[in-house]
């Protein structure tokens, strides 16, 4: 048997790779992470989707964190999504009085996430939009999207991020309205149909 000498760096031959873990579903998750609007709000939406693979197979465990302003186009300040009881230590849920904007979404079984939120304001010359950040297995850095929400073309023609994607891949941030206050938007890692992924630098 060669002995290796783990003294010298130019001697050490590296590790194969791999692409097991890190394990979001674990502890991440909390109950009601969807629920970010407080019941009863007349602004309520409800978002739904699948999150895909590159293959177009559904992803069981997914989480998906959304960031969104309030109807006046404000970036709510208020805490209060994940509380914990100050004796215990363990998670009470969220007050439901205060709109915090964020929330955490593991998918099911089926790959499917919802979440329930209040329709955003405009912000600047931006059209109304979700922030989206997406973690999932084989990917070593989460990802960053967004959601438009249709039904008013003027303001997504102008908004300054939209303008700048391809047409023939805008539509992959834009949700599909399924009426009644309800919006589709699939997550597509890869392959055909990909999401547009945005890049913060």
């Amino acid at each position: 048997m060669t002995k290796i000498d783990t003294s010298r760096p130019e001697t050490v031959l590296p590790t194969p790779s791999h692409t097991v873990g890190p394990f979001y579903g674990y502890a991440l998750p909390f109950p009601g992470g969807g629920d970010i609007a407080p019941v009863g709000h007349p602004d309520t939406i409800t978002l739904q989707g699948y999150v895909y693979d590159g293959e177009g197979k559904p992803l069981p465990d997914a989480l998906v964190e959304l960031w969104g302003a309030d109807p006046d186009g404000n970036v709510p300040t208020a805490d209060g999504s994940i509380r914990r009881d100050p004796a215990t230590g363990g998670y009470v849920g969220r007050n439901g009085v205060e709109f915090t904007g964020w929330g955490r979404i593991q998918t099911d079984a089926n790959g499917h996430w919802y979440a329930r939120t209040l329709r955003p304001g405009a912000r600047g010359r931006s059209a109304p939009y979700i922030s989206v950040c997406v973690f999932a297995r084989g990917l070593l850095v989460h990802l960053f999207t967004r959601i438009y929400l249709p039904g008013d073309d003027a303001a997504l023609a102008a908004d300054p991020l939209l303008s700048r994607v391809d047409r023939s891949r805008r539509d992959t941030l834009i949700a599909e309205d399924d009426g009644k206050g309800t919006y589709r938007f699939d997550i597509r890692l890869q392959g055909e149909g990909e999401t547009v992924f945005l890049e913060f630098q």
